[in-house]
């Protein structure tokens, strides 16, 4: 990551997409939403919702802590509604991208193509009668946005332009990168059940990542939102390298 990462380490786009695995993949992924938004409030860091699984995240130290957080992440479970006992494999992608300024991801305005609709509450209920949510779509990049947690439209835009500069940043970085063609395009991955990096298995109540190769166990406590171990085992594998 180049030095510009460092003036906004206290401050990153949280967005997470349910993979491979229907009902269940969704419901992991708001799982792993509502563990992030546990670990930020014991953090003391501000957690503010952009969108449907879509966050900023703002405090100290936030971006050295979560970064490692990026990839999929797999869940070997039996759900609730598994009548024969069956163990079912599901998937969620997790990406942290650092937020940037205008200043460092120039956007002309005739390369966006913005609309507006109303927000949508619980039940399909609209929370207003103005169109406040916001869409974006980057043309040249093919990039959609959007943000409908604000009352204002003008809120809602402005958060929409911050979740676009902090996707077509980490677009600009993988692409400077020299391992490109080795990489996947952009954090999010495919979300397939091959592409992991954490795999959470509930019938031995163990939490494996696989690219320091530790375990943690008691996966309840972490999805609540304890998730020191694991960020300081990662704090600890990046001094000793």
């Amino acid at each position: 990551m180049s030095g510009a990462v460092g003036l906004h380490s206290n401050s990153v786009i949280m967005e997470i997409r349910a993979g491979a695995g229907g009902n269940e993949a969704s419901i992991f992924a708001r799982e792993l939403f509502r563990m992030y938004q546990n670990f930020s409030y014991k953090q003391s860091w501000n957690f503010s919702t952009l969108d449907e699984l879509v966050a900023e995240i703002k405090g100290a130290g936030v971006w050295e802590k979560l970064k490692q957080e990026s990839g999929v992440h797999r869940i070997q479970r039996v759900p609730k509604t598994e009548k024969t006992g069956r163990i079912h494999t599901s998937t969620a992608s997790v990406a942290i991208l650092p937020e940037v300024t205008q200043k460092e991801i120039g956007i002309k305005e005739s390369d966006l193509e913005i609309t507006f609709s109303r927000a949508g509450g619980p039940g399909g209920q609209n929370v207003n009668k103005v169109e406040t949510a916001v869409r974006i779509l980057h043309k040249p990049s093919g990039v959609i946005v959007s943000s409908r947690e604000e009352r204002s439209q003008l809120k809602n835009r402005e958060r929409a332009m911050q979740i676009l500069r902090a996707k077509l940043y980490d677009e600009k970085r993988r692409k400077e990168s020299e391992a490109l063609s080795q990489e996947r395009r952009g954090q999010i991955g495919t979300a397939d059940r091959s592409e992991k990096i954490r795999t959470y298995n509930f019938l031995q109540d163990r939490i494996t990542d696989h690219r320091i190769k530790k375990s943690f166990h008691n996966i309840q406590r972490i999805l609540d939102g304890d998730l020191e171990l694991i960020t300081k085992a990662f704090q600890k594998e990046a001094s000793n390298g």
